[in-house]
């Protein structure tokens, strides 16, 4: 471990241009088969040669604006694999808040969790661990043996802990995500996407910034044992301070990354690395390619905040940015410290190319223009469409509160709509929400010039939203190209039925 870290370089900062390793990786994924079919909740994928491509996401927000700086298939259903042990620490962190647990309090490993899959600590049934150790099993061992302990102990059943780790996820905004274990190990209904996981990625240290700390530990000492942190931009990217990695065939190589920089802050997704190198050296250039045009000055974008599930909208725009960032597997090491090439990890920058077709470079709002033809054609993708097989309905279940409730009332202009319309997003004010769809129509150009916007008027749970759409599309493969546009210029959307 240490010889592979060894090879770790820092250099500055790049140029705002992303640099061409991530042009590479957007061909690839675009081009790539979807994910196979499941293969059973609890069996571990290792990394194999046979060419396998996994579906890639990306995404960079501003942490004081709010602002996307990065976003490529943000809104697509994917599989956080390991990524998912931070919202199991999230929930442990509330329990410790609220005196239920202290750092030396113990948690005892059943024997459903001690049959777990690695990456594990090896426990035994009637073992038991602190919940200090835990935490730092959790960050750098990413234990499966633990995080199902750790539901267990908070909830009795791990999957009564998955259900209140989707309801926390629902509550802080992450409308399209769904746990059902506490580690990340494969399941087909553990589906989150790269929008979600910067929310999850914000609150945890706008929350418990205490806590927070312990996604810093480089390694730790257990029963005579040094374990080391799969996350390898620690200490070797600057700014980088945590905090997850995630690894299961189906996901790809995942990171949930934050860095901090001359009073900067961002947060960072990559989901669907073709392997551990590929994946790191992506969330490197991201890193220094976005840290740099981060704003400075005092915070803007308020922290966020839990509101109760049912009174929550499906989606908020966020205000600032006007897309909608509102408010494991296995991840095993011997994965993790090499790519499926068996490569060594290796973060130095890459440098800009031209790429085939066009060299890849930020656009409008930071969101990544000029990809490839069949990039752009893979990046405009409807998040609602399944991603891989067996998705369909959940990706329904998980759709069917925003797209399907009627509207309370039309209101603004008395536009008919038509048999397809876009969504922009929904707003806690009917005045953001004309403003969402002003500026969306003044950036999409030809392919909004018929389209009439208007807003409709919803009621959830005692609090009044205002949905922002356009009409004027008789066919879905119009909605869908419009909304691909739309994506293009920094905005999320999708195409529903009116």
């Amino acid at each position: 471990m240490r010889s592979v870290v060894g090879r770790f370089r820092t250099t500055p900062a790049l140029p705002a241009a992303i640099p061409a390793a991530l042009a590479a990786a957007a061909v690839l994924t675009a081009l790539a088969a979807p994910a196979e079919a499941r293969r059973g909740r609890h069996h571990h994928h290792h990394a194999s040669g046979g060419g396998y491509n996994p579906p890639y996401a990306a995404m960079v927000v501003d942490v004081k604006s709010g602002k996307t700086l990065h976003a490529v298939n943000e809104d697509a259903l994917r599989h956080p694999a390991s990524i998912t042990k931070v919202m199991t620490l999230y929930m442990l962190f509330e329990q410790m808040e609220r005196g239920k647990f202290a750092l030396d309090s113990d948690l005892t490993i059943s024997a459903h969790a001690a049959a777990q899959a690695p990456s594990k600590l090896g426990l035994r049934p009637g073992q038991t661990i602190s919940v200090e150790d835990a935490i730092k099993a959790i960050v750098t061992k990413s234990a499966n043996d633990v995080a199902c302990a750790i539901g267990e102990n908070i909830a009795g059943s791990e999957e009564r802990f998955a259900q209140m780790m989707t309801a926390k996820a629902h509550a802080l905004g992450m409308s399209r995500t769904r746990y059902a274990n506490a580690s990340g190990l494969p399941d087909p209904d553990q589906l989150t996407t790269a929008r979600d996981l910067t929310v999850l990625a914000r609150a945890i240290q706008d929350r418990f910034p205490h806590y927070y700390r312990y996604f810093q530990t480089r390694s730790f000492a257990f029963r005579g044992r040094v374990i080391g942190n799969h996350n390898h931009l620690l200490g070797n990217v600057q700014g980088v301070d945590g905090i997850k990695t995630g690894y299961t065939r189906d996901s790809g190589f995942n990171l949930m990354t934050a860095a901090k920089s001359e009073g900067r802050q961002i947060v960072a997704i990559v989901l669907g690395g073709k392997s551990g190198g590929s994946r790191d050296r992506i969330m490197a250039d991201l890193v220094r390619s976005s840290l740099p045009r981060a704003y400075a000055g005092v915070r803007q974008a308020p922290p966020v905040t839990e509101v109760a599930e049912r009174a929550r909208p499906a989606v908020v725009a966020d205000a600032v940015s006007r897309t909608r960032t509102q408010v494991a597997s296995a991840d095993d090491e011997d994965v993790e410290t090499t790519g499926t090439t068996g490569e060594p990890l290796d973060i130095t920058p890459s440098r800009a190319t031209t790429t085939p077709g066009g060299t890849w470079k930020p656009g409008p709002q930071g969101v990544s223009q000029s990809l490839p033809k069949a990039a752009q054609a893979y990046a405009g993708t409807s998040s609602a469409q399944a991603p891989f097989p067996g998705a369909s309905k959940t990706v329904a279940r998980m759709a069917s509160s925003e797209r399907d409730e009627p509207p309370k009332a039309v209101t603004g202009s008395r536009v008919v709509p038509t048999a397809w319309v876009i969504q922009l997003g929904a707003m806690d004010d009917e005045t953001k929400a004309r403003a969402m769809l002003s500026e969306a129509r003044a950036k999409a150009g030809g392919s909004l010039s018929k389209a009439a916007p208007y807003t409709v008027k919803v009621e959830h749970g005692g609090t009044t939203l205002y949905r922002a759409r356009f009409s004027g599309f008789s066919e879905q493969d119009a909605a869908q190209d419009a909304c691909t546009s739309l994506k293009r210029s920094g905005f999320s959307c999708f195409a529903t039925r009116s």
